[in-house]
């Protein structure tokens, strides 16, 4: 009976066994026994735990810097090097996109088993530049910075320059940094080809203004997004005359830019038709509350930046003036920009510009991509 008991207590004690883990420890504990480099092979042999297992974690252990590999392919065990830190400058704490943008950057940190130190530059340059100097004053190894505003973009770069930390930017081109985000341009003539195509399929082509919503602080590597959309809209709709087309600027903030284009609409005339390439989705929120405000939303189309969930359910709706989003993939700038700190910090060599993809979104293909998922979810 005692016997019994043992073992029912035996194995109660080895459900909270990790067996992966005690296996990735038995290969520790004999790279640190051995005190000499080891092959594949040698571990395989003396672990007996399976060839695929064995390689899987001496990968593991490399890329987390438990364990070197050799030229020649052996593994040895090294000092544990210092863990590596990152300063993240997020843009606001309370915009959707730059929100979305730190859980993604957060969560790929810790898959890498890189710290990460968050200071929000609550959409503010004084506040970003401060940020800078306590990124330097806490040594952190390499800096993600995304704040919007071009103007203390080499005030910014400078601290770090200084300092000799590494500087990738976030969607704004800083002097001497690693560029990682959107390609603007592209980004926005996706967005005018939308337009463009809303208005011959919906108004036969009829167009009485076309308005981009810009964010002038944010320089012209930004504004070009509006600039790429004029130029998708002209190379489809000829017709338009070039004083239809004019700018304005809501600075990426919905309440402002419904300021702006309310503004704008002071002089709407009853059936006019208009057209609005929005920096972002905020910004196109903002002329959606602004046409509904004068009563003339369903004479506008709009299309966004960034696809933040408020936008698309706006357009799920379909009945909104809010036709269409570029969705800049946000899910993937965590895992692409750890890993691009990481090869910088390695020495290794990296493009001066990273653009991360971009595709458009509406309401076709949002009804599409549901669609697929009821057909996978039934299969």
């Amino acid at each position: 009976m005692q016997g019994e008991e043992r073992l029912a207590k035996t194995k109660i004690k080895r459900l909270y066994l990790i067996p992966i883990l005690s296996k990735a420890l038995d290969v520790l504990e004999l790279l640190e026994q051995t005190h000499t480099s080891m092959t594949l092979e040698d571990v395989y042999q003396r672990t007996h735990i399976s060839k695929t297992s064995v390689y899987r974690i001496l990968k593991t252990l490399v890329h987390r810097g438990y364990v070197a590999q050799t030229q020649n392919g052996q593994y040895r065990l090294v000092s544990r090097p210092r863990r590596l830190r990152f300063g993240f400058a997020v843009q606001s704490a309370e915009m959707p996109f730059p929100i979305a943008v730190s859980e993604s950057i957060t969560a790929a940190a810790a898959a890498a088993g890189v710290e990460l130190l968050i200071l929000d530059n609550q959409y503010d340059p004084d506040i970003a530049v401060k940020n800078a100097e306590e990124f330097v004053a806490k040594r952190v190894d390499m800096v993600l910075e995304y704040q919007v505003e071009e103007v203390v973009a080499p005030r910014i770069a400078h601290i770090f320059k200084k300092a000799e930390i590494p500087l990738i930017a976030i969607d704004v081109p800083h002097p001497n940094a690693t560029y990682f985000g959107v390609d603007n341009f592209e980004a926005g003539y996706e967005a005018g080809t939308i337009l463009a195509q809303y208005a011959q399929l919906k108004w036969k082509g009829r167009v009485d203004r076309v308005i981009g919503l810009g964010f002038s602080e944010a320089g012209s590597f930004v504004q070009s997004r509006v600039t790429g959309a004029f130029d998708g809209i002209r190379e489809r709709m000829k017709n338009i005359p070039a004083e239809c087309f004019s700018q304005i600027d809501g600075r990426g903030l919905r309440e402002s830019s419904r300021k702006a284009m309310r503004e704008e609409l002071a002089d709407y005339r009853v059936g006019e038709r208009i057209l609005v390439a929005a920096v972002n989705d905020s910004s196109a929120l903002g002329v959606l509350d602004a046409a509904r405000e004068v009563g003339c939303e369903s004479n506008i189309a709009i299309v966004g930046q960034d696809c933040i969930p408020e936008a698309l359910e706006e357009m799920r709706r379909g009945k909104g003036s809010l036709i269409g989003s570029i969705s800049h993939e946000v899910e993937t700038y965590g895992p692409r920009l750890i890993q691009l700190g990481i090869a910088l910090l390695r020495g290794n060599i990296v493009p001066p510009f990273n653009y991360v993809r971009h595709r458009a979104v509406t309401l076709e293909t949002l009804a599409a991509e549901e669609e697929s998922r009821e057909v996978a979810a039934k299969k």
